[in-house]
């Protein structure tokens, strides 16, 4: 009895200086101190994790996307997501070889309610005809709350037909 209560309050006491033990120099997660700011000062706006010198990987700068109207629109889905929505649509190519498809806002026609989208792509040497699924290609832009702020009507717009979404 007496050695289980001398225990007893043995631990009792070990346990109590764990707070002391927190703040001293014993407990290695206090050994680097606490992290704190300064300003650094450069020259200029200078990013120092930019490289000064042109890499050979790093991307050119490109002129204005150049794509042409898709032959055909068959698919248009607009769903909406927390804080805006996705406009999928799918189109159909005339020939093969379609690459790098883009939903591009028609800034002309777009206006009073309705949001344009011409769908675009480049297209690299390839054969007329193949089935409608191998010439398929789609493109998605996701659209904030306030960019549909107003909107009624989403046209997506090829070069023989135009696909429209009404809210």
């Amino acid at each position: 009895m007496k050695r289980a209560l001398s225990i007893l309050i043995v631990s009792g006491l070990v346990l109590s200086s764990c707070g002391t033990v927190r703040d001293s120099r014993l407990n290695p997660f206090n050994w680097f101190g606490r992290a704190s700011s300064t300003k650094v000062v450069q020259e200029g706006d200078v990013n120092p994790l930019i490289p000064r010198r042109r890499s050979i990987f790093e991307k050119k700068e490109v002129g204005p996307y150049a794509g042409q109207l898709i032959a055909e629109i068959s698919e248009l889905r607009v769903d909406r997501r927390p804080g805006g929505a996705v406009i999928e649509a799918t189109g159909v190519s005339n020939r093969l070889g379609v690459f790098d498809v883009r939903l591009v806002k028609n800034d002309e026609e777009s206006g009073n309610g309705v949001l344009t989208y011409d769908m675009k792509r480049l297209q690299g040497p390839g054969p007329l005809g193949g089935s409608d699924f191998a010439r398929s290609v789609t493109a998605a832009v996701t659209l904030s709350d306030n960019d549909l702020a107003g909107v009624r009507t989403i046209r997506v717009r090829g070069a023989r037909n135009v696909m429209t979404s009404r809210r």
